[in-house]
């Protein structure tokens, strides 16, 4: 079975450095995610700056507000560029997340491109199909708002 996946791009009116500084620091994802999910930043020890081989916990309710364990590690990072993350235990049997940054007239182009795959064979790709990708696209759809909320909306030319 083939993994899935979603990409997002989303332009912001703020420098890269501003840009860098808030979506490269694990502090600031619950203030993007919604609450409903009860997502929360459970490591002590993961640091305020990202690095590779940075270690991120976090516990998550996607299902029932059924609690779940995540564990994530930053697989790479170029400084004001990208960053990975993968999952390393948690819901997913894969999870590869990229986040690209980039300098553009009059602010930064964000995207991000998630590939996963559900576990359990054919009933993961169920899922996927009746909540899974909905669900994941409702959060970036959620982030995308939030981020024009603090950061403000791109003008429409």
């Amino acid at each position: 079975m083939a993994a899935h996946s979603i990409k997002t791009v989303q332009k912001i009116p703020i420098s890269l450095d501003e840009a860098w500084a808030f979506f490269s620091n694990p502090a600031n994802l619950q203030a993007i995610t919604p609450s409903n999910m009860g997502f929360k930043v459970i490591s002590k020890h993961h640091g305020d700056v990202m690095y590779a081989g940075q270690i991120i916990e976090y516990t998550v309710k996607p299902v029932l507000g059924i609690p779940l364990y995540w564990m994530t590690e930053i697989t790479q990072v170029k400084d004001k560029e990208y960053f990975i993350d993968e999952q390393r235990f948690g819901p997913y049997s894969l999870w590869h997340h990229q986040h690209h940054f980039k300098a553009i007239e009059g602010g930064v182009e964000m995207t991000d491109i998630i590939h996963y795959k559900n576990p359990m064979w054919f009933l993961g790709r169920i899922a996927n199909i009746l909540f899974v990708k909905k669900q994941l696209q409702g959060i970036f759809d959620f982030r995308f708002k939030k981020v024009e909320e603090m950061f403000g909306k791109w003008p429409v030319n």
